[in-house]
């Protein structure tokens, strides 16, 4: 039997045809039976629902010769004809195709005369969503006040883009997607009907492609039946869709689980030499992995996976994961399926994915980095040495905030002669800009620039930029300026040739998704430090020139940005804190005299 032909003989006829729609039905029947019907029908819902045949049905029954009754008989003239669509005041109009005021005119001015054929003239607009701004203006008036011999039916996947004036004027009724218990029964009783031997998870299956949708699932089932003849089994309605057998997406996720290379790739070349397609296999991996998702978190998630017929055979394999990791995996996949669409090696791209999340599985993610420090038990001893650290750091900056008050004091009491210049230094020259310039612990960084840690992070530094290209381009578009010169134990110096990418690049949010990027490629959490990549080559010249030891002079920083080093002879430590915790703006650095 061809397709057109299964799906005629198995098209809703009546209300009691109807699968999964019973609140809807019953609604209508109800109308009918009262002779209450409205002038204007909103029906909307998900594709293959049953929207345009309830607006036949429903034609039908308003000009049943034995009605208007609850159920069309299909035996009078009216239904008859209706059915073959040879009734010509029943009229079916297609809105993706004739969506322009014109045609809609048109209808304005046929509308007004009484049907010839039948008791009710019936419009139905199927893809009213289409219609253009100008059209709906036009069928506005008329929707509202039609004649009464004239019923409109509107029916639409996409209500959100009707005009709010339209759907004011209707009666609205939202379709849902058909239950998969439902589908299966419906499925079940057509193979019974054909003759046809259906196994279960074939059934299930073919319910669970459909997404809800009843119409698809009969095309599929006569695609099948086509293939097969007179017994579908699982492993036929894989071959036609294209799906992946649960036996090899479990062998592929324990190979994703463990990082074995090579089988991974062994499996992708199977799946292609069997007929694959890459992108449909990237979209069962997806709804593989989101299923085992939904059987991790969720408890009898039987009825919530897509692909998966038998979640109970899963428990383990959603086990051995764990739930971030899916998330991620999960992100990379729908990443890689986007850019496959306009890819000319479709599979390179898959073969990459599934490569990019076998490397995922060792690297602990930021968030679970953080939660395990935070969890780790403090030591007593620890917290105390704390404590006293930052009761005396306070101390210190009180201290310091009194000595530069009193600086500001004597600035302002200077001689009526002296210009205000001279008598208020610039912001620039009297103001700290050793945390603009150089970062705490600054000989640290230049002591340890050739350390092997620094030198496996800057080998590494192309995937990091990579990575945060990923994420968000305009980042990358700032943060590229910058190169790694040194490191240290839990933090990576950046230094950037231009002022204004460095900046951007220190923004609390833009900062925050480097660190992230830097902690997922290198395995533990990093923090971002940048200065200018002048006064880094400055620094290193000057530590040259005094035979390796760099002695810094604070308040000698040259204010023309030339390269020149803000140095302080015996630099405290606490003046760093007290930058890093104040802000330049708010710390005055005086030199005792």
């Amino acid at each position: 039997m061809s397709h057109i032909a299964l799906y005629r003989a198995w098209r809703p006829q009546s209300f009691q045809d109807m699968v999964g729609q019973k609140h809807i039905i019953q609604t209508l029947q109800n109308s009918l039976r009262e002779q209450r019907f409205t002038h204007a029908y909103l029906f909307s819902g998900p594709r293959g629902t049953g929207k345009t045949s309830t607006a036949k049905i429903l034609a039908k029954a308003v000009n049943c010769e034995r009605g208007p009754a609850e159920e069309p008989c299909n035996e009078c003239g009216a239904c008859v004809r209706i059915t073959a669509g040879s009734v010509m005041d029943v009229i079916e109009i297609d809105a993706a195709s004739n969506r322009g005021v014109d045609e809609i005119r048109d209808l304005r001015e046929k509308v007004k005369y009484a049907p010839t054929e039948v008791r009710q003239k019936v419009y139905i607009i199927d893809e009213v969503h289409m219609l253009t701004t100008e059209a709906f203006n036009a069928l506005l008036k008329t929707l509202e006040e039609p004649p009464a011999h004239v019923i409109f039916i509107l029916a639409t996947t996409e209500p959100h883009r009707l005009p709010a004036t339209i759907i004011s004027r209707c009666q609205r009724f939202d379709f849902r997607r058909v239950s998969l218990e439902e589908q299966v029964e419906h499925l079940r009783r057509i193979c019974e009907r054909e003759g046809v031997r259906g196994d279960d998870d074939a059934l299930q299956y073919i319910a669970r492609l459909s997404d809800g949708g009843m119409r698809d699932a009969i095309s599929l089932l006569d695609q099948i039946v086509s293939f097969t003849g007179e017994h579908i089994t699982y492993r036929h309605v894989l071959d036609i869709t294209g799906g992946m057998a649960a036996e090899q997406f479990a062998g592929l996720a324990a190979a994703i689980r463990s990082g074995d290379v090579g089988a991974v790739l062994q499996t992708i070349e199977q799946l292609m030499q069997d007929g694959k397609s890459p992108d449909k296999c990237m979209e069962n991996l997806i709804y593989y992995f989101r299923d085992l998702l939904m059987i991790k978190m969720v408890p009898n998630a039987e009825a919530l996976t897509d692909r998966l017929v038998d979640p109970s055979r899963f428990r383990e394999t959603a086990d051995a994961f764990e739930q971030d990791r899916l998330f991620q995996m999960i992100d990379i996949l729908n990443r890689y399926q986007t850019e496959m669409k306009y890819a000319a090696a479709p599979q390179t791209l898959f073969e990459v994915a599934l490569l990019k999340i076998c490397t995922l599985q060792n690297v602990p993610s930021a968030p679970a980095a953080a939660a395990a420090a935070s969890s780790a038990p403090a030591e007593s001893a620890v917290v105390k040495q704390l404590e006293q650290k930052v009761a005396s750091l306070e101390a210190k900056i009180e201290q310091l905030l009194k000595t530069g008050v009193q600086a500001g004091q004597a600035a302002s009491s200077g001689s009526a002669g002296s210009s205000r210049g001279a008598a208020k230094p610039s912001a620039s020259a009297g103001r700290a800009s050793i945390a603009a310039k150089f970062p705490p612990q600054f000989e640290m960084y230049l002591s340890r620039k050739d350390d092997a840690d620094f030198t496996h992070i800057r080998t590494q530094w192309s995937r990091v930029l990579q990575r945060v290209k990923e994420e968000k381009v305009t980042v990358h578009a700032w943060f590229v300026d910058g190169e790694p010169v040194s490191a240290v134990d839990d933090a990576v110096l950046v230094a950037f040739k231009n002022t204004i990418h460095r900046d951007t690049t220190e923004r609390a949010a833009n900062k925050q998704l480097i660190e992230q990027v830097l902690a997922e490629v290198f395995g533990k959490p990093l923090k971002l430090v940048t200065m200018l990549l002048k006064d880094w080559a400055a620094s290193l010249s000057d530590r040259e020139e005094a035979g390796g030891e760099l002695q810094w002079e604070a308040g000698e920083a040259s204010a023309d940005g030339d390269g020149g080093a803000a140095r302080e002879s015996g630099r405290q430590p606490w003046i760093d804190e007290a930058i890093q915790m104040f802000g330049e703006d708010l710390v005055v650095v005086k030199k005792d005299e």
